[in-house]
C-alpha cells in the first residue's frame, strides 16, 4: 500500500504541506494556560451582617445556609468562615469539570429556598453568590505618594474610575478591591446631647427616613382622557440627600414657637467610609489593593495583557502623584515556564540533529529525520484542539519527549536504506527505498501500535492526576501517530530525493570525512565485541534471569527510600506572609507590626517589593483586627542568586521577635487549588454540642503532637477562643419595673454601638449607603455601654447600669466550619527533606492515635486529592504493561513471545529511579509520566530486535543465530535513536528558573531510565528472545498454519 506513495511523489509532499497548515491554524486558536483544567469548582457565598459576631453569625445565618446547600449534586465539600467583624463566606467546592455556571444555579435554587428564614438585614445587605476561579489571576497596588490621598481616596477612585472597565474586560471573572473603604455618610450621634433633649435613636432614624425621600409626584396638565389642557408639566422633588450639610439641616423635633432641633445639634455628619476594617500599603505608602479572577476557560497571558493594556490608558487620566504597580502576575511564572520549554523545543532539535549528523555521516541523510519533526509536531497541535484541550505546561513537556520518538520513525527509514544500499551498491536510492517499505512498514507499524497502546490506556484515568495524563498522552500519540505516517509516506520520498547511492566508490578526503570514518570504525569494532558478548551469553538463561532479579530487587529497594511526591510546588517568586498578633489586638497594631515586616523584608537580596495589608489574612480569606498578611514579591528568576526556599529561610530568622506569630508560604503548587503551598486540613469537631474553649485545648494539643513529628514544619493554625468578649445580662424584673422594652433597649445598642444602614443615597454615579452609629468617643471602653441610655414607655431615658450587667469572657474571633461541623483551619509544611505524601501520613498516623472521641480531620484543596490517591501510579504502569503484551501478541501472533519484550523494561525503571535519587528529585506525576513513556521506548527498541529476529528464524536460521543476527543488525538504528533521544533530554536536565522541578524531574526519569534501558537492554533481550523464542517454537494456536510472518507475505506480494 505505502509503496503508491514512491510513485506520487506529490502527493505525499502536500500530505505533509497539510498536516503543518492545519497544525500552525490551531496554535493561534489554543488558548493558553499554565496547568491543565485540574482545579475543582468553587461557589462561594458572602453574607454581611453588621456588628454581629463570629457565633452569632454562624446561628443566625450560616447553619441555616448550610443545612439548605448540603449535599447539592457534585459538592466535594463545604468551607465556612465567619469573622467577628460581621462578614461570612461560604465556599462549596464541587468535582473537577462541574460546569460553574450550573454549580452557580444549584446553589442558588438551594439558597433562594431558605432566604425568608435569614435576619432582616443579612437580606438587605444581599448575599452574594459567585463562582470563582480560586486563582488570584493579578494583584495590582494602586498607591500614592502624595499627602493628600489616604486609602480612602484611593479606594474610592478605583472603584468609582477603574473597577468598572477592567471588569469588563474578557476573561476577568471579577476584580476587588481587598477592604471596604467605600465612601458613606456616617451619622456620628453624640449620646449625651441626644440625653440632655430626651431624644431615642428612634426618633433620629424616623426623622431620616420622613425627610430624606425619593419623590415621584408624575405630571400636571394630563387630561387622563377628560379634558385637554394646551401644556403638560413634570413635577420633580429633590430625591435622596446626598450631601453633609442636607442631612444636618433634618429637622428632629420642632414646636410652635418656631423652635427645632436639628440633626447637627445632636450628631456630626461627614462622607466617610463604610468600614474601617482592613489597612493596605505598598512599601510603605498607602494603596488600594485591587484582586483579580479568572474566568474559567480564558487564556491567562492574553487576559493579563488586555488588563495591563487597560491600566496603561487610564494612568494617563490618574490625579498627579497616584500610580499602580503590579503586585502579582500568574503570566509571569507561565510566560517564563513556557519560553523555558520552547528553548529546549530549539535546544533538543539541534542536539538531535548532531547524533543523527554523526551516525548517519552525510548531511542530506540528517536533513530528512529533521524535516520530517516539525510536521509532526506542528500537526499534534491539529489533535490538541479537536480534543479541546490547551497549550500548557503538560502539553509542551509532551512535544519535548516526542522529538526524540518522532525522529526515531525517520531514522529507522533511513537507516534501513543505506544498509541496503551497501548491501548492494548498484542499486539506485529509488530501488533501495522500494525494496526496505516492504521488510520496514511492519517494523514502524508495530513500533507506532506499541507507542499509542502506552498512552491510550492512561487517557481514562480520573481526577486531577488523570487529565494531567491524559493531556500528555494524547499530544504523545497524536505526534506519533502522524511521526507514522510521514515515515511511511514523507520520508521514503525524501530518501527516494536526496540520497545517494556512495557506497563502494571513491570518498573525498578531508577532516570531516576522516573523523566520521574514525566514528564508523570505532563503532565497527565495538559491534564486533557485542556480538562475541552475545555469543557468551545469549545461550546461559541463568545469566538473563539473574540480571532481571538484581534489577529487580534494585527498582523495590529504590522505591523505598526514593520520596514519592504529588504535584512539585515550583519557584513562583512570590512568598505569603501570614501575621497573627495577639488575640483582641487592635487593627492598629497589626498595622504596625506588618509595616516592621514590610521593612525587614525590603532590606533582604532578591525582593522586588512588598504589599501589606492588616485585618486580612490570605489563607481563609478571613477577616480580623489580629490578622494580617504580606505579599512579597521576588525579582524575576534571572535577577537573582537565591531561590524562594532560601529567602524564606532568612526571612524567618529576620522576622523573630516582632511580637506576633509570623508565618511564611508559598502560593499553592496548582493556581486554584487552596491558597497556598504545603497541605492544609480541618479539625473537625463532630460533637454536637461545640464548646470553644474545650476545641481549642484539643486543637492545641493536636498542634502540640504534630509540631512533635519529623516531617512537618511551619504548622499554623488560626482558630483561637481566647479573644476577649463581654457578655451581657440583662436583669428582666428590673427592666420592666422601669418600663423598658429589652427588644428596644437591644436595638439601641444595635445601633448605637454596632451601627446600621437603612437608607442609601446616589452619588458619583454610585450607591452609597448611610450609616448611624455613636460617635467612637462614647464607645472605648466596656463602661461606656453602661452610661448609655434608652427611652422608656412614659419617654424617660433609663440608664443601662439600671437593669444590665456585664461579665468578662472570651470567645472565638473567627469560626470555620467544614461540612457542617466547627472546625480549626490548620496549614503547614512538609520538613526538610519529606514531601506531601509523608506530611499527610504523618498526620493521619496522629489524628489516629491522639484525638478524642467525637473529634476528626478532614483534608481540603490540593491535599483532598493527594489523601485519596493511593497507589494508582503502579496501577497504571501495570495496565500499560498488559496494554503493550496484548498488541504485541497480536503482532507476532503468538502469547510467549512478546515477553522478550515485557520483561526487557525492569532495568530502565531502574535507572529512571536512580537519577532521580542522584538529583534529590521525587517520584511525583512529572517522574510517572516519564516511565510511562519509557515503557513505550525501550518496549520499541526491543520489538525492533524481536522483530528482526522472528524474520530471521523463518528465513531459517537456529533460534540463537536469529537472535544474534537480530541484535547485530538493529545495534547501530537502537543506539542511534536511543541517543538521539537522550540528547533531546539534556537540556530539560539542566533547566533552570521558572518551572525547572518539573522540567528536571521529566528529563531525569526520561534520561536516567533510557541510558539503563538502552545499554542493558541491548544485552538482555536476545537472551529473552532465545528463552521465550525456544518455548514458543513450533507451537500454534491453530494446527497446519503456513509458517510465515505478516512481513514474509508481504515480500512475496512485492516479488
Amino acid at each position: 500500500m505505502f509503496s503508491t506513495f514512491i510513485k506520487r511523489p506529490v502527493l505525499a509532499i502536500v500530505i505533509s504541506i497539510i498536516i503543518v497548515f492545519i497544525g500552525s491554524l490551531s496554535i493561534n486558536q489554543l488558548p493558553i494556560s499554565q496547568f491543565p483544567p485540574i482545579a475543582p469548582t468553587t461557589v462561594s457565598i458572602f453574607i454581611a451582617y453588621p456588628g454581629s459576631s463570629a457565633d452569632v453569625l454562624v446561628k443566625s445565618t450560616l447553619i441555616t445556609l448550610e443545612n439548605a446547600i448540603n449535599g447539592v449534586q457534585d459538592m466535594r465539600y463545604m468551607a465556612t468562615d465567619a469573622t467577628s467583624a460581621g462578614e461570612a463566606t461560604i465556599n462549596i467546592i464541587f468535582e473537577p469539570g462541574t460546569d460553574p455556571n450550573q454549580a452557580v444555579i444549584r446553589v442558588k435554587t438551594r439558597v433562594d429556598q431558605v432566604m425568608p428564614l435569614l435576619p432582616e438585614l443579612v437580606q438587605r445587605e444581599g448575599v452574594v453568590i459567585t463562582p470563582i476561579q480560586p486563582s488570584m489571576l493579578m494583584y495590582v497596588n494602586l498607591y500614592s505618594t502624595s499627602e493628600s490621598m489616604d486609602e480612602k481616596f484611593l479606594y474610592n477612585y478605583a472603584n468609582v474610575n477603574m473597577i468598572p472597565e477592567i471588569n469588563r474586560i474578557k476573561g476577568v471573572a471579577r476584580s476587588q478591591i481587598l477592604g471596604s473603604r467605600t465612601y458613606a455618610m456616617r451619622v456620628w450621634l453624640n449620646p449625651d446631647r441626644m440625653r440632655a433633649y430626651n431624644i431615642s435613636v428612634d426618633e433620629v432614624m424616623e426623622a431620616m427616613k420622613e425627610q430624606s425621600i425619593v419623590g415621584r409626584p408624575g405630571r400636571i396638565g394630563q387630561s387622563s382622557g377628560i379634558e385637554a389642557q394646551s401644556l403638560e408639566y413634570v413635577l420633580t422633588y429633590k430625591g435622596r440627600f446626598s450631601k453633609a450639610e442636607e442631612y444636618d439641616n433634618i429637622i428632629i423635633r420642632a414646636n410652635a414657637e418656631g423652635e427645632s432641633i436639628h440633626l447637627k445639634d445632636i450628631a456630626k455628619t461627614e462622607l466617610g467610609s463604610e468600614f474601617f476594617d482592613i489597612y493596605s500599603n505598598l512599601d510603605g505608602k498607602p494603596s488600594a489593593a485591587i484582586v483579580l479572577k479568572q474566568n474559567y476557560g480564558s487564556n491567562a497571558s492574553d487576559v493579563i495583557a488586555e488588563v495591563k493594556a487597560e491600566l496603561e490608558i487610564m494612568k494617563a487620566s490618574f490625579p498627579p502623584g497616584m500610580d499602580y504597580n503590579i503586585s502579582y502576575d500568574v503570566s509571569r511564572f507561565l510566560d517564563a515556564s513556557t519560553e523555558q520549554v520552547i528553548h529546549t523545543l530549539r535546544d533538543a532539535f539541534i542536539l538531535v540533529a548532531l547524533v543523527v549528523f554523526i551516525f548517519l555521516g552525510d548531511w542530506r541523510s540528517t536533513l530528512i529525520p529533521i524535516i520530517a519533526v516539525p510536521v509532526s509536531l506542528i500537526g499534534a497541535f491539529f489533535v490538541l484542539q479537536m480534543f479541546g484541550l490547551s497549550i500548557n505546561i503538560i502539553t509542551l513537556f509532551a512535544l519535548v519527549l516526542a522529538i526524540g520518538i518522532v525522529v526515531d520513525d525517520a531514522i529507522v527509514v533511513v537507516e534501513a536504506v543505506h544498509a541496503k544500499m551497501e548491501e548492494m551498491p548498484h542499486l539506485t536510492p529509488y530501488q533501495a527505498v522500494k525494496r526496505v517499505l516492504g521488510e520496514i512498514s511492519g517494523a514502524i507499524i508495530a513500533i507506532t501500535a506499541v507507542m499509542v497502546s502506552v498512552f491510550l490506556p492512561i487517557s481514562f484515568m480520573s481526577g486531577p492526576v488523570g487529565t494531567f495524563y491524559r493531556q500528555f498522552s494524547i499530544t504523545m500519540a497524536s505526534s506519533i501517530v502522524i511521526s507514522a505516517i510521514i515515515a511511511l509516506t514523507l520520508t521514503p520520498v525524501l530518501c527516494a530525493m536526496l540520497l545517494k547511492n556512495n557506497h563502494g566508490k571513491e570518498k573525498k578526503r578531508n577532516i570531516l570525512t576522516k573523523a566520521l570514518d574514525g566514528f564508523n570504525s570505532g563503532f565497527d569494532k565495538l559491534t564486533g565485541k557485542y556480538v562475541s558478548l552475545l555469543r557468551s551469553m545469549v545461550s546461559r538463561k541463568w545469566l538473563t534471569f539473574g540480571i532481571l532479579l538484581l534489577f529487580g530487587a534494585g527498582i523495590v529497594f529504590e522505591n523505598q527510600i526514593l520520596p514519592a511526591g504529588f504535584i512539585p510546588s515550583e519557584d513562583q517568586g512570590t512568598i505569603y506572609a501570614i501575621i497573627q498578633t495577639p488575640p483582641g489586638s487592635t487593627l492598629e497594631r497589626t498595622n504596625q507590626v506588618s509595616q516592621k515586616l514590610q521593612k525587614i523584608c525590603e532590606e533582604i537580596d532578591g525582593v522586588e517589593s512588598v504589599s501589606s495589608l492588616a485585618g486580612y489574612e490570605i489563607m481563609t480569606e478571613g477577616r480580623g483586627s489580629n490578622a494580617g498578611t504580606c505579599l512579597i514579591n521576588l525579582k524575576p528568576w534571572g535577577d537573582r542568586k537565591h531561590t524562594v526556599k532560601e529567602i524564606m529561610e532568612e526571612l524567618e530568622e529576620e522576622s523573630r521577635g516582632l511580637g506576633a506569630v509570623v508565618e511564611f508560604f508559598e502560593p499553592p503548587a496548582i493556581p486554584g487549588f487552596g491558597s497556598s503551598g504545603g497541605f492544609s486540613l480541618r479539625l473537625l469537631d463532630k460533637t454536637t454540642t461545640t464548646d470553644y474553649q474545650d476545641f481549642d485545648k484539643i486543637n492545641k494539643k493536636f498542634m502540640d503532637d504534630l509540631g512533635a513529628r519529623k516531617e512537618l514544619s511551619g504548622l499554623f493554625t488560626f482558630f483561637a477562643a481566647n479573644y476577649p468578649q463581654y457578655e451581657l445580662e440583662i436583669d428582666n424584673d428590673k427592666a420592666m419595673q422601669k418600663g423598658v422594652s429589652i427588644g428596644t433597649a437591644m436595638e439601641n445598642l444595635n445601633i448605637l454601638i454596632g451601627s446600621t444602614y437603612e437608607q442609601g443615597f446616589i452619588r458619583f454615579g454610585r450607591f452609597f449607603k448611610v450609616y448611624v452609629q455613636s460617635d467612637p468617643a462614647f464607645r472605648r471602653l466596656p463602661s461606656d455601654v453602661l452610661n448609655l441610655f434608652v427611652k422608656n414607655e412614659a419617654g424617660e431615658m433609663v440608664p443601662y447600669s439600671a437593669f444590665m450587667t456585664m461579665k468578662k469572657t472570651q470567645g472565638p474571633n473567627e469560626v470555620t466550619r467544614f461540612n457542617m461541623y466547627n472546625s480549626a483551619s490548620i496549614r503547614g509544611l512538609p520538613a526538610e527533606g519529606f514531601t506531601t505524601a509523608d506530611a499527610i501520613q504523618a498526620i493521619r498516623e496522629v489524628s489516629a492515635q491522639t484525638l478524642p472521641k467525637g473529634y476528626d480531620i478532614a483534608w481540603e484543596g490540593l491535599s483532598y486529592d493527594e489523601s485519596n490517591r493511593g497507589n494508582e501510579a503502579l496501577y497504571v504502569f501495570l495496565i500499560v504493561l498488559v496494554f503493550v503484551y496484548f498488541v504485541l501478541a497480536a503482532q507476532y501472533e503468538s502469547f510467549i513471545i512478546p515477553l522478550a519484550v515485557v520483561f526487557s523494561l525492569p532495568a530502565g525503571v531502574f535507572g529512571s529511579f536512580f537519577l532521580l535519587k542522584m538529583m534529590g528529585l521525587d517520584n511525583d506525576i512529572y517522574a510517572q509520566i516519564g516511565l510511562i513513556m519509557l515503557v513505550g521506548l525501550l518496549g520499541k527498541n526491543a520489538v525492533l530486535i524481536v522483530e528482526f529476529a522472528v524474520q530471521k528464524r523463518q528465513e531459517g536460521l537456529s533460534i540463537l543465530e536469529a537472535a544474534i543476527e537480530g541484535a547485530r543488525v538493529r545495534f547501530r538504528p537502537i543506539l542511534m535513536t536511543s541517543f538521539a533521544f537522550i540528547a533531546g533530554l539534556i537540556p530539560l536536565i539542566i533547566a533552570s528558573g521558572a518551572g525547572a522541578i518539573g522540567n528536571q524531574t521529566i528529563g531525569a526519569s526520561a534520561l536516567g531510565g533510557m541510558l539503563f534501558g538502552t545499554i542493558f537492554g541491548v544485552i538482555i533481550v536476545p537472551g529473552l528472545y532465545y528463552i521465550f523464542g525456544s518455548m514458543a517454537d513450533g507451537r500454534h494456536l491453530i494446527k497446519n498454519e503456513d509458517e510465515t510472518p505478516l512481513s514474509e507475505q508481504k515480500h512475496h506480494s512485492h516479488a
